[in-house]
């Protein structure tokens, strides 16, 4: 989908997605103690209406919600007020956001199969250089796999990455700390189809500066 038809979902008085937040956010408290989430810096890469951002902010979280739709940011500010948090939204396209500031953790799902392949690697670079030495970094996205086919729906503006390509490719440097490569059901458009992804989490070498300095 594109910024339009994004807008035009997060227009309506129903939550696309849903209130709850995914599974993932359960995996990502794996590895950070709620003892050491005050305070802790997250950036939610592709934040949609917000359900996990909310969720983040709730556990401690300071949340940056990043998404390209406006409608949805809105939203995830109104989602947030609902359950007595706040979080800080920014307008933005994953091709071309710079991240303001450093984090210690960010997140993203559903969201790096719409960085062009020809920016993948300065992307990666800039989210890479912008995790706070051991930090961590949370990503999942569709992948290439030979029994599941193009989803029906799926837009001129979105790109698989091969199987390996996150933790092999852009992620070799880091401490591997989980990867799971799995294919799931899905009525998204009302047509069932699957998809298959791949989740890792990776964290920063407390003594790895930043690329290319």
């Amino acid at each position: 989908m594109d910024k339009e038809q994004f807008q035009e979902i997060y227009l309506k008085s129903d939550y696309y997605w849903g209130k709850e937040p995914n599974e993932l956010v359960n995996k990502v408290l794996e590895f950070i103690p709620d003892s050491q989430i005050t305070n802790r810096k997250l950036v939610d890469l592709g934040a949609g209406e917000g359900r996990d951002s909310v969720f983040f902010a709730l556990r401690g979280f300071n949340v940056l919600a990043v998404d390209i739709a406006p409608a949805g940011l809105e939203k995830a500010v109104k989602l947030a007020k609902e359950n007595d948090t706040i979080i800080e939204t920014i307008g933005a396209d994953i091709n071309d956001i710079v991240l303001p500031k450093m984090f210690d953790v960010v997140y993203s799902i559903g969201t790096l199969q719409y960085i062009r392949p020809e920016n993948r690697k300065r992307q990666f670079e800039n989210i890479k250089n912008n995790t706070e030495n051991g930090g961590i970094n949370v990503m999942c996205t569709f992948v290439e796999h030979p029994d599941v086919e193009i989803a029906p729906d799926w837009g001129k503006n979105e790109y698989l990455y091969e199987s390996e390509e996150l933790q092999s490719c852009y992620y070799k440097d880091w401490e591997l700390l989980y990867s799971n490569e799995f294919i799931f059901d899905c009525k998204s458009s009302n047509i069932p189809h699957q998809h298959a992804v791949r989740t890792i989490i990776a964290r920063k070498p407390s003594n790895l500066g930043r690329l290319g300095k």
